[in-house]
């Protein structure tokens, strides 16, 4: 009798080591299961997130291109000066145009690379100083288009608009290129 409860206590031994290993290699196989699909759900989640932010980069990009395009000396003057202004109306309008389209695009710095915004925004000051210190050197009878012509004549070395283009044609370039 005690050899067949020994024998018994052996299988049901041996049942319970089996059942524990067999636990064990299932367990690990449902675990790496489990974190395989949680790999697979953030790779296929970074690709959904891609398809929306990225065009939305783009978007900041163009808009940031069209920015500095509009506030270059040429589009600027171009499109602020009205006949009959005298020259401090057409400074004004100036400085406050390049600070309306800047204010308006103000959030496109989520989606550009910091230096390149750095860039921007040198770029919108440099033409807020190039058109106020070009108001300052002129007196304040001078025709309105002599602060123009003053303005072209200081931005014909350096625009200051050309550098951030550049950066911001890299940073495309380098994302997307």
């Amino acid at each position: 009798m005690s050899i067949l409860i020994l024998f018994i206590v052996a299988i049901l031994a041996t049942l319970v080591v089996a059942g524990g290993i067999f636990y064990l290699l299932v367990k690990h196989w449902f675990d790496s299961q489990r974190k395989e699909q949680l790999v697979q759900m953030k790779i296929d989640e970074r690709r959904e997130t891609l398809k929306v932010v990225t065009p939305i980069r783009l978007q900041a990009y163009e808009r940031m291109a069209l920015f500095l395009e509009r506030i270059s000396p040429d589009s600027l003057v171009l499109r602020c000066y009205q006949p009959g202004m005298d020259l401090k109306l057409l400074q004004g309008v100036m400085t406050k145009n390049i600070r309306d389209e800047w204010e308006h695009n103000l959030s496109q710095q989520v989606y550009i690379d910091e230096a390149s915004w750095a860039r921007i925004r040198e770029a919108k000051d440099e033409m807020v100083n190039l058109v106020n210190s070009s108001a300052v050197s002129l007196p304040e009878e001078n025709d309105p288009t002599r602060l123009a012509a003053s303005i072209f004549a200081s931005a014909a070395h350096h625009q200051p608009t050309d550098s951030a283009l550049h950066a911001l044609h890299e940073e495309i370039n380098e994302l997307f290129g």
